[in-house]
């Protein structure tokens, strides 16, 4: 049998008062409690599906660990990948030349960061031969002066598949005439894309012997691509190589190369909680003014159960419940209603944009284009905590002055 401290705090709560304005207080209280803990619970979601997809689709071009010559390149690049897979963390090792270039095809001329790969070891350490759109990555033949392209950079240019463009390498050649940039024509053997627009626009892929002789490297690369078991282990094993490795090799992971995404993704998430969290603070501190409006209409009541021997105690715990139970009824909806719209994202944005004709996430601005949500069972927990420990907080004044009322003092009027 409950209490009758709980007793009375719900019968307060489910009973009509007197005084509807403290009743539509209290719903207002409870709205904007589920407002502020479902907006919580789907901005957090967001950007933890954006952190997520943001890492997906960098780490499926980029790699989690790099190893570069500090001048000139590497010369004697298998020799660094065996000693790198020695390390038990790392699962795959590629080689590969990066360079710049222009890409031009029928007078459009387009600038473009150049990758020379081996296929059969790049699909070891990157996506892209999954998210081939057209051809295939082991189309790049050594010799075959083959060129794959990110989908937005071939339609920039305006090619398709088994058409040529042209390659402008910036390294001059010294002619009679003076310095002229190298140029060789590529033939389009697949266009790719991750998604992720950085990539699609400015990507274009050449076998690493092609790559080699387009820039004359000879026999050299620019480092090894590698990959791990698990990604997050990336500063502590770049830290075990660089010690392995000989002194000419620079050791770095993708957490240094494209932390600046992710670190302001996290600052970003941190000062979201905070401001939706003070919009949770707003609405549980409405409980207090619903509480004094409640305890000054039952002031003859707190007098009749003071008179019959309840303690100043028991009185604070009636008021308590009463304002716990809008921070209870308030964090559930919120709950219920946030994880149901993060867990539908993908439907109810979509629904949205087609039904007002907006975009919220531009191709050509934003990174990426959908809106990702990744719920976290524990970010929902935590929400929730909160939100009913401001509510709990708020019926402490309440209640306190609720169980100082002098009963002679409440009676003498009734």
């Amino acid at each position: 049998m409950l209490p009758f401290e709980y007793f009375v705090g719900l019968r307060y709560t489910r009973a009509k008062r007197r005084n509807h304005f403290i009743s539509f207080i209290s719903m207002t209280s409870m709205a904007g409690i589920a407002l502020g803990v479902a907006a919580l619970i789907v901005v957090l979601s967001v950007m933890n599906g954006f952190q997520k997809e943001l890492r997906s689709r960098i780490l499926g071009v980029a790699s989690h660990v790099q190893l570069a010559a500090f001048e000139g390149g590497l010369s004697d690049w298998k020799r660094i990948a065996d000693l790198a897979g020695k390390n038990p963390e790392v699962t795959g090792a590629a080689p590969y030349i990066n360079a710049q270039g222009l890409l031009s095809f029928d007078q459009t001329v387009q600038g473009a960061l150049i990758r020379g790969v081996q296929p059969d070891l790049e699909n070891r350490v990157a996506d892209i031969g999954n998210s081939m759109k057209k051809g295939s990555l082991d189309a790049l033949k050594p010799g075959g002066f083959g060129i794959v392209l990110g989908s937005e950079l071939a339609r920039n240019l305006g090619v398709r598949m088994d058409e040529k463009v042209t390659v402008i390498a910036p390294q001059g050649q010294v002619t009679a005439a003076g310095v002229m940039p190298r140029i060789k024509q590529f033939r389009v053997v697949g266009i790719f894309e991750v998604g992720m627009y950085e990539y699609d626009s400015g990507l274009a892929l050449l076998h690493l012997a092609d790559a080699q002789r387009l820039y004359r490297m000879e026999d050299k690369v620019t480092g090894v691509r590698l990959k791990l078991a698990d990604l997050f282990a990336a500063p502590r094993v770049s830290l075990q190589l660089g010690q392995t490795m000989p002194a000419d090799v620079f050791v770095t992971d993708w957490t240094r190369s494209h932390a600046n995404f992710f670190r302001a993704v996290q600052i970003e998430k941190r000062v979201m909680f905070i401001i939706l969290t003070l919009i949770v603070a707003v609405a549980a501190f409405n409980i207090v003014s619903t509480l004094v409006m409640a305890v000054t209409d039952k002031q003859p009541d707190i007098a009749i159960l003071r008179t019959l021997g309840a303690s100043p105690a028991s009185i604070m715990k009636i008021f308590i419940v009463q304002g716990a139970l809008i921070g209870v009824i308030g964090t559930i909806v919120g709950v219920v209603g946030g994880v149901a719209l993060a867990l539908n994202i993908d439907v109810v944005v979509p629904f949205i944009e087609q039904t007002f004709g907006v975009q919220f996430l531009a191709k050509d601005v934003y990174y990426i284009s959908d809106l990702p949500s990744d719920l976290v069972w524990s970010d929902v927990v935590v929400i929730a905590a909160v939100s009913f420990g401001l509510s709990l907080l708020a019926t402490l004044y309440p209640s306190y002055r609720a169980s100082r009322i002098n009963p002679a003092a409440a009676l003498r009027y009734e």
